[in-house]
């Protein structure tokens, strides 16, 4: 929507090409400016924002306006069939791995279309793989080895194909906002590492996941859950909970024992 108009559709309508806003906008480009007969076309749960629509369609929309956006919903229209197009065709191509796309979309995280995504850059035989650490190594999503003098330092994964990196860093986020064990684990990570690091690490499990799922068609994932780290022996706990709270507070923490 043409800033300049100071029609604010877009603010109160999060879907601007959704059903009330096509229809608004087509309202807008057909020459009707009233912003009571505009907010009046609002439909299903859009109907109770409708004094707030007229606040926002309440602007200087001209004719040169609605030229501008009838192009843009041209223009929209024939991406949205283009996009279809593809989408069609990308199914049929990945038709005879329907079961390797359903088995990898039952990752938390994983959607069907990085399903495909992932299956179009990694293949369905893992056999090329020995071990799920050679596809992580394959796809640049583990450490390198780096040693100086007898010392390891901090190095990076390298570069790799882009492509398979970027659709795991999507899902790796994706799967970080919901409460799984992925989720988890970033989140342990994040307070060790930065946030950029953990990702890598939650990328560096997806793929794991991927190569043993992949290995047996049979197979299917489950999810350890959110709470799966509270189950580490009672010292590592203890040690860990002993941390936090020193990073928390500043001081040294000394446990007694309580009779």
């Amino acid at each position: 929507m043409p800033e300049d108009a100071q029609v604010k559709l877009s603010s109160v309508i999060s879907g601007t090409f959704g059903a009330s806003g096509r229809a608004m906008l087509a309202a807008l480009i057909a020459g009707q400016r009233d912003p009571y007969v505009l907010a009046g076309l609002a439909r299903g749960s859009m109907r109770g924002k409708t004094s707030i629509l007229r606040q926002a369609l309440t602007g200087h929309f001209t004719s040169h306006h609605a030229f501008l956006m009838a192009m843009t919903l041209e223009r929209t229209d024939a991406l949205t069939t283009q996009i279809s197009r593809l989408t069609t065709q990308i199914e049929t191509a990945l038709a005879p791995y329907a079961a390797q796309v359903a088995q990898l979309d039952e990752i938390r995280g994983i959607g069907i279309t990085t399903a495909q995504e992932l299956i179009a850059e990694t293949g369905t035989d893992m056999t090329r793989f020995p071990t799920a650490g050679h596809l992580v190594s394959w796809a640049k999503f583990a450490p390198r080895a780096r040693q100086s003098a007898g010392h390891s330092k901090a190095a990076t994964t390298g570069k790799g194909n882009p492509w398979p990196g970027g659709t795991l860093g999507e899902a790796a986020t994706a799967a970080t906002h919901i409460k799984t064990f992925l989720a988890a684990r970033c989140k342990r990570i994040i307070k060790r590492r930065g946030k950029k690091r953990a990702l890598v690490a939650v990328s560096n499990s997806l793929l794991v996941i991927t190569w043993h799922l992949l290995s047996d068609p049979s197979a299917h994932y489950t999810d350890l859950g959110p709470h799966w780290h509270d189950h580490l022996t009672p010292q590592r706990r203890k040690r860990h909970l002993i941390t936090e709270l020193e990073r928390l507070t500043g001081q040294k923490v000394t446990l007694t024992t309580t009779v």
